[in-house]
């Protein structure tokens, strides 16, 4: 038996990369309590300089085997690997969107910075959770991280509705999958280990009684509502509305990323008996997600409520990864979900970039945009073209190794709403881009747009940092579908370390 410090170390070195973000979040703390005036410039540089630590970290064990620790119930392998590098990458960006945004608003910037990097944490654990318990409590670090910053502006009566609204339903969620968890956990004899639970079952003859449909159905409901999966959707375009816009840039990404990977790891290990009916239980919510997504955008007037109904519909592609099951489907699930990281993020900068001097997210006061800042509107046209699908952006390249995967696995129906949906979005992006560029004339450019503020091109690091983020962005939804087949290799070669596949 080794030592007890033996252990330690190794537990330690585990959530290394969570230890990174929290000794980082403690330094805001620290910081911001000693200082007697604002340091925002020390505490962006701490916090950003936290994240890119953590993500050297997590790359630098790219190649290392899987490791267990804390008695089974964290593991890490080349999928959690993987999931932790997005969400990590999905923080950096959100922190320089936020900057002018915060300053404009005078809020309290040491709170939203420690708020998202505890996010960013409890995103990072579900990951690698390996037990019912650690799941449970790793899932409420990010939820209860979430609903404080749906509430950030404390003055705005909007953003404290959408406080509301998420707690209760995010708290509806919880309770139903804690519940499934119950099941599980009786079923199984005693059991909270994902693994053991397939023995467990096994051993109580239970795996195909009625309280696994009941664990089954309770499971992949409370997983659809953190997902926002029609028809469990109806809080997000509330959520999203009320919500202040670099708060929900960073949840329309991280929240997602970390309810796949949950998803993934319980189903395909403990429901591993299960497998044929919560694969027909999640095509018919993806198909959902993608019909309701896309028609109800069409209809929306607000930018936000469309983003919500479109992030509807983009979840719903990426279950069709998580149903195949299979190495490839995986592996084309996470090259999609790099991708949108870049499409998603760059559309909601520029939402933020152009709210911020407009106070408005209204579609039709986007009339005219390209007239009056053509950086923003080219960003604005690319991201949007790459989200609907168009060759030869990123986004096109995705959705085509993730139909043909499905495709190959036997989904036919699945496969073949997909594409049809992925046109209908089409159309209300390139609704939107008509609106941009139409107006040729200062006459036809909408009120909004006239008094809208070109920022300067020689302006201060604050001013510059939400466009040199659309620019990453911008360029990521335009060129990172070329080396697809390389990182298609990579990300392959990397999952066949996870323990998705020794149950298969």
């Amino acid at each position: 038996m080794k030592p007890e410090s033996s252990m330690f170390l190794l537990a330690g070195g585990t959530i290394l990369p969570e230890c990174v973000l929290i000794l980082g979040l403690l330094i805001i703390l620290i910081i911001d309590l000693a200082s007697t005036k604002k340091e925002t410039t020390v505490l962006y540089i701490t916090s950003l300089a936290t994240l890119l630590g953590t993500i050297a970290i997590l790359s630098s064990r790219w190649d290392t085997e899987s490791i267990t620790s804390f008695s089974g119930s964290f593991q890490i392998d080349g999928f959690s690997r993987i999931f932790q590098i997005f969400i990590t990458l999905c923080s950096i960006p959100c922190i320089p969107l936020s900057i002018e945004y915060i300053e404009s608003t005078k809020m309290p910037i040491s709170e939203f910075l420690v708020f998202v990097l505890t996010g960013t944490v409890g995103g990072m654990f579900p990951c690698g959770a390996n037990d019912l318990v650690t799941i449970s409590v790793s899932s409420e670090c990010l939820n209860l991280c979430s609903y404080s910053l749906c509430g950030y502006t404390k003055r705005d009566i909007r953003s404290n509705e959408a406080a509301m609204k998420y707690l209760l339903t995010g708290g509806i969620g919880s309770s139903i999958l804690v519940y499934g968890f119950s099941w599980l956990y009786g079923l199984s004899g005693g059991e909270t280990n994902i693994q053991e639970i397939v023995n467990g079952l096994s051993n109580t003859q239970t795996y195909n009684s009625a309280g696994v449909s009941i664990a089954l159905v309770c499971v992949t409901t409370g997983l659809a509502l953190k997902l926002s999966m029609a028809p469990f959707h109806q809080w997000t375009p509330d959520i999203y509305e009320g919500s202040p816009t670099p708060v929900v840039a960073f949840l329309s990404i991280v929240s997602k990323i970390a309810g796949v990977a949950l998803a993934t790891r319980i189903l395909n290990i403990s429901f591993v008996s299960s497998a044929n009916e919560w694969k027909l239980i999640l095509e018919v919510l993806a198909i959902s997600s993608m019909i309701l997504g896309n028609l109800v955008a069409i209809t929306q007037t607000s930018m936000k409520r469309m983003l919500a109904y479109s992030s509807i519909s983009q979840v719903g592609y990426i279950i069709i990864g998580v149903i195949t099951g299979n190495l490839s489907g995986y592996t084309s699930m996470c090259i999609y979900i790099l991708f949108y990281i870049f499409m998603n993020l760059g559309t909601f900068a520029c939402v933020i970039s152009s709210s911020s001097r407009t106070g408005t997210d209204n579609i039709r006061d986007y009339a005219g945009l390209y007239a009056k800042d053509p950086l923003l509107g080219f960003s604005s046209t690319s991201c949007s073209l790459s989200l609907g699908g168009i060759p030869p952006l990123t986004g096109f390249f995705g959705k085509l190794y993730l139909f043909w995967c499905g495709w190959q696995a036997g989904f036919y129906l699945l496969v073949s709403i997909a594409p049809i949906t992925s046109v209908i979005s089409i159309y209300y992006y390139l609704k939107i881009i008509r609106l941009i560029i139409y107006p040729r004339n200062n006459e036809r450019v909408n009120y909004y747009i006239r008094a809208y503020i070109v920022p300067p091109v020689a302006s201060s690091a604050t001013k510059n940092s939400i466009k040199v983020s659309i620019l990453v962005c911008t360029m990521g939804s335009i060129f990172l579908g070329s080396p697809t087949n390389p990182m298609f290799s990579l990300i392959e070669y990397t999952l066949k370390s996870s323990i998705l596949f020794s149950h298969s």
